[in-house]
């Protein structure tokens, strides 16, 4: 099987309707530090709480100040809202590349960490690259929780799609595959967003199973331009077509 991993979005989605499930991993590991985000926002401090959203008015932090373990929640892959959420394009996916997603597409997210697609969370707002309280996120959810990603990838193939920041959480032991795409000969950065977005969307709707039949995929406004390996680091390099 191949699992895909992505990364969160700094904007979110409102709302939710979603059951609470156990998440990857487990809830209980998360206690802590789901705890000490909670304390910041009961404490209610305002200039606290602006550091730790990453915001300027006190005003834009109102839809984050709710109780985390009280709150509605929504599918991991539904509730970021951003340029590559945008391109995924969630909701125009068919029903079978709905639950592909949310099966095997792990999300690393600056509060709760690893996610599966399909995990139920709150609406939340950690800037990325902030610790909360005591609680530096990248470093403890490496530490917590690559033995469990360790061994829930042990026999899948791995496309890895995450922003650069993101590797700090786990780091890939086997061989994986990586992207990288050109504009005019030159590495594209904020954009590239988009295009992981559609290159996630594009392998849940044709339901990939495997690095070859990724490689036989077509992906719209993209070519193969070179291929890379270096040591157990494949990087697809693709040249941007349209």
């Amino acid at each position: 099987m191949l699992k895909i991993l992505f990364s969160p979005a700094e904007g979110k989605k409102s709302g939710g309707n979603e059951a609470k499930k156990e998440l990857f991993g487990s809830n209980s590991a998360r206690e802590g530090i789901l705890s000490e985000y909670n304390a910041i926002l009961k404490r209610g401090d305002e200039n606290e709480i602006k550091e730790l959203f990453g915001f300027k008015k006190s005003s834009d932090c109102s839809p984050y100040i709710n109780n985390i373990f009280d709150s509605l929640l929504m599918c991991a892959i539904e509730r970021y809202d951003g340029v590559a959420y945008d391109y995924l394009d969630f909701y125009s996916l068919e029903a079978k590349a709905k639950e592909y997603a949310k099966s095997n597409t792990i999300i690393f997210s600056n509060l709760y960490g690893p996610l599966l697609g399909g995990d139920t969370i709150a609406n939340y707002k950690v800037k990325q690259g902030n610790n909360i309280g005591s609680f530096v996120p990248d470093r403890f959810y490496k530490d917590r929780f690559s033995y469990q990603l360790n061994l829930y990838l042990a026999n899948s193939e791995i496309l890895d799609l995450r922003a650069g920041y993101y590797d700090k959480f786990y780091e890939i032991k086997k061989p994986y595959t990586t992207l990288k795409f050109l504009k005019d000969g030159k590495t594209i950065s904020h954009w590239a967003k988009a295009y992981r977005g559609l290159v996630l969307g594009t392998v849940a709707q044709n339901g990939i199973n495997s690095m070859s039949e990724f490689m036989a995929l077509e992906i719209k406004g993209l070519s193969v331009a070179e291929i890379k390996v270096i040591k157990n680091k494949t990087e697809i390099i693709y040249n941007i077509i349209n």
